[in-house]
């Protein structure tokens, strides 16, 4: 699989999560596939792109000209691609990945995170999409969508696309496991009745 992570290019955030990255890109790597990542050499994003090419994957680094500069290019990725914009920069990302996984991370984290998650809900893709959250930073989060289904905003089929793992084990075996085909499906598509009445 060409697996995508979401991941941080703080540095401003505890070791831990660096190391984190890094262990999802030596266990991706053994179990023989490929890093889908945004490019860039710095804080989580580097370190799972470092671990994945020590482990001989194959690493893809997606990043926009802006960011060059603030996130470092990965002047070592087995393919560097720099796009024009951030939007683009998304796409390419999307379209080489077999599956996603997000790792605690910040603002453009979560955009990457409820991009993927609302295009699968209106069946733009029907890759797998998991959450490792060992920490409970997005703790919250999964609150917040819990009480967005409570209160009618989101369906329960939707909330289900995404899988919450607390160990990087865990979530790679989610990926493979649902990428062949052998956990739940996605919900189909809204009708168009239903997304009138709100997502």
């Amino acid at each position: 699989m060409n697996i995508c992570v979401y991941c941080s290019s703080s540095d401003l955030i505890d070791h831990s999560f660096v190391l984190l990255a890094a262990e999802v890109g030596a266990e991706l790597a053994r179990r023989g596939h490929s890093l889908v990542s945004g490019g860039g050499s710095v804080s989580c994003m580097g370190a799972v792109a470092r671990a994945a090419r020590a482990g001989g994957a194959h690493t893809i680094g997606v990043i926009p000209e802006v960011l060059i500069a603030m996130e470092v290019g990965d002047a070592d990725s087995d393919e560097l691609i720099v796009t024009a914009t951030m939007r683009e920069r998304k796409a390419v990302m999307d379209d080489r990945a077999d599956g996603f996984l997000a790792l605690p991370g910040g603002l453009g984290t979560l955009e990457e995170l409820l991009e993927i998650w609302v295009g699968a809900l209106l069946g733009l893709h029907a890759k797998p999409v998991v959450v490792l959250d060992h920490d409970g930073v997005f703790a919250h989060l999964r609150m917040l969508v819990e009480d967005l289904v409570t209160r009618g905003f989101v369906r329960p089929p939707a909330r289900d696309i995404v899988v919450w793992a607390t160990s990087v084990t865990e979530a790679l075996d989610i990926l493979e496991s649902r990428a062949a085909g052998h956990g739940p499906s996605h919900p189909p598509a809204p009708t168009s009745a239903e997304l009138a009445e709100g997502e």
